[in-house]
């Protein structure tokens, strides 16, 4: 096997090159939508909150009705026997994921007897370090648990996102800032959100409107053990019109810093800095 592959597949039990066919389109995942699936990274040759991620797609899996069929041990081995014909210089998106073969006899139901399984190793470079964005409102929002299964990294819930992210590009900004279902900040389209105010770090409490990320999680940690305020609370748009500095939290970029949220302009601060150092430091220390 070739180093430098650009996308990998781990299907029927082995790994494949390419982005190969794996789903019929009799299946119940391809017209009902019941396709799950997580994002970890592979960057300088460290895999952080792996285990959190593999982890995490079954817990998805088992709320879309569907039966997880790996432990998070053994997709934790298959990922890492993947990645050995990546470059040591590549940074790979990695996306285990799950969807439903049959549905029960009214065919809504995902049918428990069957799952397909799948793993994409995918060649994505990490964003640059300067990176930032800027964030406007959307007038969509953030459903909630009696709406959607807003407590699965869902394929479904993504096309809200997208609308979102339209909405803010055509108003030309970078992403936009989420309300919940009754009107406080969320999230963004693609991330969680924290705002600095007065040194202490803010972030919308996890209230079940979206998904309360890994990678949110790891910050949240890492700034406690270095003895910085961390508030999970309710947040308003205005608080963050009032912010000292945003930034935005995922799994493909780690830490983005905003500069912008429409008319309000923030400086990349010293505290976002420090959180993306903070998470590299973590990341090199435990991998």
């Amino acid at each position: 096997m070739a180093v430098g592959q650009n996308i990998r597949t781990y299907f029927n039990g082995t790994w494949q090159d390419g982005d190969i066919p794996i789903i019929k389109s009799a299946d119940h995942g391809a017209w009902l939508g019941t396709t799950v699936f997580d994002g970890a990274r592979f960057f300088e040759g460290v895999t952080p909150d792996l285990e959190a991620h593999c982890a995490r797609v079954n817990r998805s899996a088992a709320t879309l009705m569907l039966q997880p069929t790996v432990s998070t041990s053994d997709m934790m081995s298959i990922v890492h026997e993947g990645l050995v014909a990546f470059g040591k210089d590549q940074a790979v998106y990695i996306r285990p994921m799950y969807w439903g073969i049959h549905g029960d006899a009214t065919a809504i139901v995902p049918s428990q007897e069957e799952t397909g399984f799948a793993i994409c190793l995918e060649a994505i470079p990490m964003a640059q370090a300067t990176a930032t964005t800027t964030l406007t409102r959307t007038r969509f929002r953030r459903p909630v648990l009696e709406d959607a299964v807003v407590d699965a990294k869902a394929g479904c819930l993504y096309p809200n996102n997208a609308r979102m992210l339209t909405e803010a590009r055509s108003k030309g900004f970078g992403n936009a800032l989420v309300a919940d279902v009754i009107g406080n900040v969320a999230e963004t389209a693609t991330a969680n959100v924290f705002m600095v105010k007065d040194g202490e770090i803010f972030t919308p409490v996890a209230n079940g409107t979206f998904l309360s990320g890994i990678t949110r999680a790891r910050h949240i940690s890492n700034m406690k053990a270095e003895g910085i305020a961390v508030h999970e609370t309710v947040l308003t748009f205005d608080d963050f019109h009032a912010a000292d500095e945003v930034f935005l939290s995922g799994n493909m970029s780690k830490v983005t810093p905003v500069t912008a949220f429409d008319e309000t302009n923030y400086q990349v601060g010293p505290v976002t800095k420090r959180v993306r150092e903070m998470y590299w430091d973590w990341a090199f220390s435990t991998n």
